[in-house]
């Protein structure tokens, strides 16, 4: 007997009040229901009691023989320009292997990756790009750049990733493209991205920068959108100290990456004069040398890092006044960091204190992440981009004014949210005693 597609289908409206529910539920849930919880009497490390994190973690190893191998093989190369370059093309060779993407070209940065994107997205004067305010700046760089507006939607409140409802409130017929930025390595929700990408005939970019090895249903993240973006950059998943990689099977922008991140010029053409303009986001051999061995890290580190921050939600799911990182139970999030959220009116303390005692605990945290959104930073504020003016703005191609641009779910995330740090050498053990930590100090300071 053949199963009936729609009484076993879940639609996204059911996924999302199942979801919902159960976090409601986990949070009213007694955190008394795992084995490893402390006495109700257990003092703060803070106060004199004793650590909850018996053993700092081990300081993680980033490179080594692999990369030596390629740097060793770079040197004997009598040239080190990536066009054809050896090392540029292996590392292109193996960035398929997880990535199928046709076209693919290796950048100076991820902000690069990005700027290289919008030009072949064809980005111009007054166009509009709707994406996330919490974010680096290096994500609206290329925007700004191009003469484009940056436009800002709030986010979920607990996957912190761009809702979809809100980037469609905030379509103008100025409106071009949407980037959705895979915050902490946690996917966005494409298919809503996607389908109003589509309807909006909009050009779909995936910020990747914190999302090596992340997936959306299955699908590596940065192929599910028009155009998917990369960083190298010393803090992401795999590094060579700072580049990027930009990529895209789609037709209309696949071609125009090399050429919109060499000057304008098409290598494959030679003596094709130059028919786009465009900056240098070259990257050398030598960075392509130590890339190529990093690639073959990723599902290493990927996997490690997806299971020790799915088993840091599992063991501080239920605590009243915490909101867990949410992630999709059909993704995999690679948790650049660990984000979760505290509800000030559950506990006796601010933030800082929070924070302040988790650290005493010994737990890797900070509070928050950025300051503030970007359209708070001074920079938006005073629209100074171009040697303190906005020539956009002047004449009158768009009436933004970002001193007047709200984003309340964002404002909520920055002023609540307390970052844990995830490591591929951490342990189980530290993720336990992290778990711990958190507990009892939201136990110490409950209402």
């Amino acid at each position: 007997m053949k199963e009936n597609p729609s009484a076993s289908a879940v639609s996204r409206r059911d996924f999302i009040a199942t979801s919902t529910t159960a976090l409601v539920a986990a949070s009213l849930a007694p955190a008394s229901l795992h084995a490893d919880e402390p006495a109700a009497s257990s003092k703060l490390a803070l106060l004199g009691g004793e650590k909850a994190v018996k053993t700092a973690p081990a300081k993680r190893v980033r490179w080594g023989e692999p990369e030596r191998e390629r740097l060793n093989a770079m040197l004997a190369q009598d040239s080190l320009f990536y066009w054809k370059g050896p090392q540029t093309t292996l590392a292109l060779e193996r960035f398929r292997k997880t990535y199928p993407l046709k076209y693919a070209h290796t950048c100076s940065s991820g902000t690069g990756a990005l700027h290289i994107a919008v030009i072949a997205a064809g980005i111009g004067p007054g166009d509009e790009v709707i994406t996330s305010p919490i974010t680096d700046i290096g994500t609206v760089i290329g925007v700004i750049y191009q003469q484009g507006v940056p436009v800002f939607a709030d986010l979920v409140p607990g996957t912190y990733n761009l809702d979809p409802a809100d980037v469609e409130r905030r379509i103008t017929p100025r409106t071009k493209a949407i980037i959705a930025v895979h915050l902490c390595g946690n996917p966005c929700d494409l298919h809503a991205l996607k389908a109003i990408a589509d309807k909006h005939n909009l050009v779909l970019i995936e910020d990747a920068c914190q999302a090596w090895g992340a997936r959306f249903r299955g699908q590596p993240i940065g192929t599910v959108g028009h155009i998917g973006c990369f960083s190298l950059q010393q803090s992401k998943h795999i590094t060579c100290g700072d580049g990027g990689l930009v990529a895209s099977n789609d037709e209309r922008f696949g071609p125009l990456l090399q050429r919109s991140g060499d000057k304008g010029g098409d290598r494959t053409k030679p003596g094709g004069g130059f028919q786009t303009f465009a900056t240098n986001y070259r990257m050398s051999e030598p960075q392509a040398a130590v890339f190529a061995a990093q690639l073959e890290r990723v599902e290493d580190i990927a996997s490690r890092r997806a299971r020790l921050g799915n088993l840091l939600t599992e063991k501080i799911a239920g605590v009243p006044g915490l909101r867990p990182h949410q992630v999709h139970p059909e993704d995999r999030c690679v948790y650049w960091f660990y984000f979760f959220r505290m509800e000030p009116p559950a506990f006796r303390c601010d933030r800082a204190e929070f924070v302040k005692a988790l650290a005493a605990e010994g737990v890797q945290c900070s509070a928050g992440y950025i300051p503030v959104p970007l359209h708070r930073e001074p920079v938006f504020l005073k629209h100074g981009f171009f040697a303190g003016r906005w020539p956009l703005r002047e004449m009158g191609l768009t009436t933004i004014d970002y001193s007047k641009h709200h984003t309340p779910e964002v404002e909520a995330i920055l002023k609540t949210g307390i970052r844990l740090t995830i490591d591929e050498a951490m342990t189980d053990d530290y993720i336990t005693g992290a778990a711990v930590a958190v507990r009892k100090v939201a136990r110490h300071y409950a209402v």
